[in-house]
């Protein structure tokens, strides 16, 4: 017996289509072990139902987060024709008047400068202080929760920012920050539905920049690296001086046989601004290649 074996899918086919595929090789099989695909075939096969699995999953995810952004919308829509004006904010989101009488901006500022430079203690210690100041203040917990990841806290992140969703869940700095836990603990499907969610809300442009970032990591841990590439660019797009997003970027060129790319792109970061922390990240992963190594901190 002869078993049709098709090559790979192309990326671009629709999954109900590659799924009939499959399903006619294997129907085509039977139950005949004598007559089985040969080793190289069964390879191939089991690769093409594993890639399959793998893209219905972020498919559904991001399904569920277009769901998820038209039923926000639907809502907006709402206020907008009953009250003839801007959706209305909830309450607790920012508070930038009680803020500035009570001096917490001030910490809230600096917290979240000392987190762009990666002093998470300090960062936490700030936060903290001007949540004393403003209990409950939405913002001021989401970096708080940032804060609590950068020291690896990650129950303690969660807690922090499921905290904030509870009360607000269409928070997409909150989201942004839960992708990344989930990412960090290696749930992926749970990241891009996260993520997906945080820019589909597009209210807050950290968060967006932030959730492309985090999905291009994603999708390169998944070894999605066109994907992964598309996710660090946008993010570069959005914030030219995010240059993690050119360090990350370096890695997917690296583990994708892109040697020259990478080093284009871990170049550029080191050269945007070689005294700060990715940027000198950047130029160590440089020195490093041009030495004959590796590329250090390649998780």
């Amino acid at each position: 017996m002869t078993v049709p074996v098709s090559p790979s899918d192309p990326a671009g086919s629709s999954l109900a289509a590659r799924l009939a595929r499959l399903q006619a090789v294997l129907a085509a099989a039977g139950t005949d072990a004598a007559e089985w695909l040969p080793p190289e075939r069964r390879a191939q096969l089991k690769q093409d139902i594993i890639a399959l699995f793998r893209d219905a999953e972020v498919a559904l995810a991001e399904a569920q987060a277009a769901k998820d952004g038209a039923k926000r919308l639907a809502e907006q829509w709402k206020q907008l024709s009953a009250g003839g004006g801007e959706p209305t904010k909830p309450a607790s989101a920012s508070g930038p008047s009680r803020l500035d009488h009570l001096g917490a901006s001030t910490y809230l500022e600096k917290g979240w400068s000392l987190i762009s430079v990666e002093d998470a203690v300090g960062a936490e210690a700030a936060l903290r202080r001007a949540l004393e100041l403003v209990p409950g203040h939405l913002e001021g917990e989401a970096l708080l929760g940032w804060a609590q990841m950068l020291r690896e806290q990650f129950d303690e992140a969660r807690t922090t920012i499921e905290g904030i969703l509870a009360r607000d869940p269409s928070h997409a700095l909150a989201r942004t920050n839960l992708g990344y836990i989930a990412l960090r603990g290696g749930h992926h499907g749970e990241a891009i539905e996260q993520l997906t969610q945080a820019i589909a809300a597009g209210t807050d442009r950290k968060a967006t920049l932030y959730a492309h970032l985090y999905l291009g990591m994603v999708y390169r841990e998944r070894e999605m690296f066109d994907d992964a590439e598309q996710y660090f660019r946008k993010a570069l797009a959005l914030g030219p001086n995010l240059l993690q997003a050119w360090y990350e970027l370096g890695f997917t060129f690296w583990r994708s046989g892109r040697g020259a790319e990478a080093m284009t792109a871990w170049k550029t970061g080191a050269e945007a601004n070689k005294f700060s922390p990715w940027g000198k990240r950047c130029g160590a992963v440089v020195t490093a290649v041009e030495q004959g190594g590796e590329p250090p901190g390649d998780a």
